[in-house]
């Protein structure tokens, strides 16, 4: 790197507190700064871009389905980037990248009319091709790298604290992921689309800065400690002597890193397909819109609550009781949307993705650096990122396939049911590989 990324403007080791908890703030606002690139914060501008651009709501959304999974098939690459050149150089240029196509996508309109003037074409396959480009790019860089980054930063600054920190940014980022379409979508009713997408943009390329300045690679990187210890205890200095630094090669021959990811890609399928269509889902079953929307009110109280306790306990119990917990949410929701007309159906439902949002948020930051270490964290992380967009990103399709198939979402329920009885029977041996 040429000496001006090389020149450190600030020093840890000279930090009046731990450096990892400034790691934590700071990370904890990069995973938030995501939310352009995330469902959540794409989903608010659906209706005002599509008609924009000239495009049905079916090719809006099969473009954003297509820019999502060519992101799943690219994203293992940045997992490398970040081994190579660390969180902050990764983080930087994701910010800077996300930032520069929110520009992108606020002129998107006005791309979508040059180009067909320059093609001579009126054709809509001109706005689909080009806002299926910015997706990727989106998603790729915002739900992807980005928030890959921040969260492994985290991740790699703590070690026997890791689930207390991750309790902290777990609870910090429920509340602000919630909140995020309220206030994206006044900004669109005060200010429009276009400016809306471009304030978003200016605030990541301040972000980007924040993240040159503060993000760092390892704690042993400033001659620190993780947690913030003073000197390693002999039980932790045995415990680092002993524990394999597994590369991505190495980490998918273990049945862990595929039950585990697994696990955590159907949470990512079950819950994006439930809030893709989950007005229409309800209404099958004879249920109004509003109470299709109120599910995810209680939803998010328990997944706050279950992440918050099971984070700081995750410090002391094996994970692979939290797996099958999971589990557990997962047959929950599934019975749920089985039974939905009856007076049990909604209360499992919500329960169980409440569950499973819970254990989610420990298991995808505790699980990979406890299992795998924290030499090639990047590439593993990036591998199961994959899993996790590719899930989110076929979801809606498959949901609606069964509805226009057999006129009824249920088979998705059998299909869930199915899957995680076999992930819990693949998951008896699925041992810390440590």
């Amino acid at each position: 790197m040429p000496n001006i990324f090389q020149k450190q403007l600030i020093d840890p080791a000279k930090s009046p507190i731990f450096y990892g908890y400034v790691i934590v703030v700071i990370g904890t606002i990069g995973i938030y700064c995501s939310i352009p690139g995330q469902t959540i914060g794409v989903s608010v501008f659906t209706d005002p871009v599509k008609d924009a651009l000239g495009l049905s709501r079916n090719q809006f959304s099969n473009a954003y389905m297509i820019g999502t999974i060519a992101s799943s098939l690219v994203i293992g690459r940045a997992g490398v980037w970040f081994d190579r050149y660390g969180a902050k150089y990764v983080a930087f240029f994701a910010a800077l990248t996300l930032g520069i196509t929110l520009f992108l996508c606020s002129w998107s309109a006005k791309m979508s009319e040059c180009l067909r003037a320059l093609l001579a074409t009126d054709s809509w396959v001109v706005s689909f091709s080009l806002i299926t480009v910015l997706f990727f790019i989106l998603r790729f860089a915002g739900q992807g790298v980005l928030t890959m980054a921040s969260r492994n930063v985290i991740m790699i600054w703590f070690d026997k604290n890791r689930g207390k920190v991750n309790a902290f940014s777990s609870v910090a980022l429920s509340f602000g992921f919630s909140s995020s379409p309220l206030w994206i979508n006044g900004l669109i009713e005060g200010y429009g689309w276009e400016s809306t997408w471009q304030f978003l943009a200016v605030g990541l390329l301040f972000f980007s800065v924040i993240i040159f300045i503060f993000y760092k690679v390892s704690p042993e990187k400033h001659g620190l400690l993780p947690d913030g210890a003073d000197t390693l205890s002999v039980d932790a200095e045995e415990q680092i002597t002993v524990r394999q630094q597994f590369t991505l090669q190495e980490a998918k021959k273990k049945r862990a890193f595929w039950m585990y990811g697994l696990t955590l890609a159907f949470n990512s399928f079950f819950i994006t397909g439930l809030t893709f269509h989950v007005v229409s889902i309800f209404d099958s079953e004879g249920f109004s819109k509003q109470d299709a929307i109120s599910i995810f009110l209680p939803g998010s109280v328990v997944a706050v609550t279950v992440s918050t306790i099971f984070n700081f306990l995750s410090d002391y119990l094996p994970l692979k009781l939290y797996l099958y917990l999971m589990l557990f949410g997962g047959f929950l929701a599934s019975l749920g949307f089985l039974l939905l007309s009856t007076s049990a159906g909604v209360p499992m439902l919500i329960a169980g993705f409440g569950i499973l949002g819970g254990f989610f948020a420990v298991l995808n930051a505790v699980a990979w650096p406890r299992f795998f270490g924290r030499t090639h964290l990047g590439s593993i992380t990036g591998k199961i990122m994959s899993f996790l967009i590719l899930a989110s990103a076929l979801a809606p399709s498959i949901f609606s396939l069964c509805l226009s198939t057999f006129g009824s979402y249920r088979l998705v329920g059998y299909l869930g049911i199915g899957f995680l009885t076999f992930l819990a029977i693949g998951s008896l041996k699925a041992d810390n590989p440590q």
